[in-house]
């Protein structure tokens, strides 16, 4: 018997699937888009039944005049875009900090001047749950618009107990009423709150992070990865190791911003600790890179950070790709570094980073999936994941980065059901 096809894709002048990916891709993997030309995708309730030619899979899945079918001819249709590392939940903005920037003034003496992460603390604290909801909103329905279908959610604006466990408590209420499947991460180390300035160097706040915040996010389960700022100035490495250790035993996965600014060896603490990801990785060494590569750590490279940074050094894909190491894509969507677009991404990680076309995708899309542990559902069309693709007004998936600064995404199907239509 026929499995019925509650949505038909078909004539797709390319389906890119990227199948038969259990592991994260690496080097040559990573131009392996596995694109099916003439291709067809059904999907029967919320999953992938059937992928292939469309003369094949019409024959292979049962339709009725119930079954939407989409004509994708001269289209290109692959996996919805997954965004591994976001701050999405924040309260007001800086643009006043763009000035600065172009005068020179760096991240780290904004944050001196008391802007930076500190200003949106400020706004963040005073800000309701109903207000973070409402702009969190905003931002994920841009975000959904230009293709993201899963996205990885930090706190970390708020930096005291109350003020984390509310900006948690947004991701996990918006997760219930939102299409985008939101992933939460623990960002209570993002920053030495300004009251504990002047204490041990941050120490007394890891303390209050693990002592009292650990067992509430542990108690009500409002996290799945605890991350930390590993910088010069902010967090050091013997920090960082205590918090993310403590933070294992609580039941979170740990992920690092590593070696943004400065080579502080945040790449071999990813590695030593067995991290999922280390993210930004700017700075780090070839022997920080090798040691990720060594115990499967992942690198989320960030390239809108410097572009919005005005910075001319952008992390060295090429040179990690080639000597192994899993790359996936992010935008770091946040206050100082504000893009919902993966496509703007995958432009940025061609232009700047000198990765391929083929190598950018499989970072925003399957690669991306195993950075938060959700490979086995989403990040390549495969019979028996979830139906999560997006349809791009595009003959050819070479017009992502080639056709930048416009929104190529015509629809987006999340869970066998179509969410955007233009």
């Amino acid at each position: 018997m026929l499995n019925k096809a509650d949505i038909l894709i078909k004539n797709a002048s390319e389906l890119v699937t990227l199948t038969g990916s259990k592991k994260p891709r690496i080097k040559d993997e990573m131009k392996e888009l596995g694109i099916i030309e003439d291709g067809c995708l059904a999907i029967e309730g919320n999953k992938i039944i059937a992928v292939g030619r469309t003369k094949e899979v019409e024959k292979r899945v049962d339709m009725n005049k119930e079954t939407k079918i989409i004509d994708a001819s001269g289209k290109t249709v692959m996996p919805g875009f997954v965004d591994p590392h976001t701050h999405l939940i924040f309260a007001g903005s800086r643009e006043d900090e763009l000035t600065l920037k172009s005068k020179g003034a760096t991240y780290l003496e904004i944050l001196e001047r008391g802007g930076g992460i500190l200003s949106t603390v400020r706004k963040t604290r005073v800000a309701s749950k109903e207000d973070l909801m409402k702009s969190a909103k905003r931002r994920l329905d841009t975000m959904l618009r230009f293709g993201t279908t899963t996205a990885e959610v930090k706190s970390g604006y708020g930096l005291t107990t109350e003020d984390e466990i509310k900006c948690l408590e947004v991701i996990k209420e918006l997760n219930d009423i939102h299409p985008i499947d939101l992933v939460p991460t623990f960002l209570g180390a993002h920053s030495i709150p300004p009251e504990y300035k002047d204490k041990n160097d941050g120490d007394e706040y890891i303390d209050l992070i693990i002592n009292k915040m650990l067992p509430i996010i542990n108690e009500r389960r409002l996290a799945e990865y605890c991350d930390v700022f590993c910088e010069k100035d902010v967090f050091s490495i013997a920090q960082s190791r205590r918090l993310l250790t403590d933070a294992k035993d609580f039941g979170l996965k740990a992920k690092i911003h590593a070696d943004e600014i400065t080579d502080l060896g945040g790449a071999e603490l990813a590695a030593e600790i067995g991290a999922k990801t280390a993210d930004h990785l700017l700075r780090s060494s070839n022997h920080g890179i090798k040691a990720m590569v060594k115990k499967g750590v992942i690198g989320v490279l960030l390239p809108a950070v410097p572009f919005a940074l005005m910075e001319k050094e952008y992390a060295d894909a090429r040179k990690m790709i080639d000597n192994g190491l899993a790359i996936a894509l992010a935008t770091d969507l946040n206050p100082n570094c504000w893009t919902e677009s993966m496509q703007f991404i995958i432009a940025l990680a061609c232009y700047q980073m000198k990765m391929s076309i083929e190598e950018a995708i499989t970072a925003s899309t399957i690669n991306a999936a195993h950075a938060i542990d959700r490979a086995d559902d989403i990040g390549s069309l495969e019979v028996g994941k979830k139906g999560d693709i997006i349809i791009l007004d595009v003959p050819n998936h070479k017009h992502l980065p080639y056709h930048f600064g416009v929104n190529l995404v015509e629809k987006v199907i999340k869970k066998g059901r179509v969410v955007v239509d233009r």
